[in-house]
């Protein structure tokens, strides 16, 4: 893994990413549009969620919340696909962004570095671990 690479982390840890076709975005989606970035200020409401199998949402800063809010209503309009959240998440926020409808996190090779695979998996059982579980429990 070099440091210009990425990682993929979701519940079973670090893996490779297996997603090859290009990237659009919302000003060149054409109808064989399989994959789209998408900026976190995107309107979901404006977007034809039809046919796409991933989206990628960026987080400029570990501090951006916008990024969840808008896999949140993603996932509200019936989006079923996968949801790839990228950039500056860290692994505190790996199980809030579960629960807003992320699938996975992309990270750099150089923050997986800093924070290696346990600290992720630390926070991979998302749903027990949720305020409302500690509430009930």
């Amino acid at each position: 893994m070099t440091l210009n690479s990425t990682v993929i982390v979701r519940d079973s840890g670090f893996v490779a990413d297996d997603w090859t076709l290009p990237f659009a975005t919302p000003s060149n989606v054409t109808p064989d549009t399989q994959a789209l970035d998408l900026p976190a200020e995107a309107d979901p409401d404006a977007l034809a969620l039809d046919g796409l199998c991933l989206i990628r949402i960026p987080f400029a800063s570990f501090a951006d919340g916008r990024g969840f809010t808008l896999a949140r209503r993603l996932r509200l309009r019936g989006y079923q696909g996968r949801l790839r959240a990228s950039g500056h998440v860290i692994a505190d926020q790996y199980a809030m962004a579960r629960r807003a409808g992320f699938d996975e996190v992309e990270i750099s090779a150089e923050l997986a570095a800093r924070q290696p695979e346990d600290q992720w998996l630390a926070r991979a059982d998302w749903r027990a671990h949720d305020y409302q579980a500690r509430l009930r429990g």
